[in-house]
This record gives C-alpha cells, sequence and structure tokens, in this order.
C-alpha cells in the first residue's frame, strides 16, 4: 500500500494541523531554544521571554504529543522535569534555524518596508 499523498492546500488534509503547531510563533521559539539541549520548565520560561505559564504548557504538551519533544521526569525532591527535542524533532530545528537566521538577516528590511507603509498610508493633508 503506498503512502498518502499529503496536501496542505486541502482544507481537510491533516498536515495543516501539523503547519499550524510548527508554524505556531510560541512552537518556533521553544524548538529553537530546546535545540541547544535540554532545558527545564523555568528555564525554558526565562530564554521564550513573554511566553506565560498556561501557553508555555499547552506548547510543551502539544510538542510532545507530535513527537518532537521528549519530557523527562527525575524521581526527587524538589521534582524536575526536563524538555529536550526528541531526534524526530532534532529535524526541525534545522528549517527553524533557517528562519530565525534569515530574519534577523532581513529585519532591517522589513522595517524600512514598513516605515514606508505606514507612512503611505498617513492622511495628506
Amino acid at each position: 500500500m503506498s503512502q498518502p499523498l499529503w496536501d496542505p492546500y486541502d482544507r481537510n488534509c491533516p498536515s495543516r494541523a501539523v503547519l499550524d503547531r510548527i508554524g505556531d510563533r510560541w512552537s518556533v521559539l521553544v524548538v529553537g531554544a530546546l535545540s541547544q539541549g535540554p532545558l527545564r520548565f523555568s528555564e525554558l520560561a526565562k530564554r521564550v521571554d513573554g511566553v506565560s505559564q498556561k501557553m508555555l504548557t499547552q506548547t510543551l504538551r502539544g510538542l510532545e504529543r507530535d513527537g518532537l519533544i521528549t519530557r523527562t521526569m527525575y524521581a526527587q525532591i524538589p521534582p524536575r522535569v526536563d524538555y529536550q527535542l526528541s531526534e524526530f524533532g532534532s529535524s526541525l530545528a534545522i528549517p527553524i534555524q533557517a528562519l530565525e537566521t534569515w530574519a534577523k538577516e532581513n529585519m532591517p528590511a522589513i522595517m524600512r518596508a514598513r516605515d514606508g507603509y505606514d507612512a503611505a498610508q498617513l492622511p495628506q493633508k
């Protein structure tokens, strides 16, 4: 039996849910942070500035459900939980790093384009 052909342009294709996950701002930042190695929840929260505890929890659960990260709990007091990219998730770190690099390199051009656009939207006197 052959593999199904996934077509994210088809509204019924489950690949859209995958694109939603990996295209989400918090998922991108969490995968990027974990590409440097395992982190605890509090370390991730500090690294991904601005993410709420609730959103970080939801993001981690979704990434774990999709097999992109692993959660390891250590039986100690206080309890310790580490998050890290799975082998599968490590393959996603490569294109995310490319996106991060692209964004950093192109921010000056983007800022100029935004300034030009915003200036053109001002009412003419």
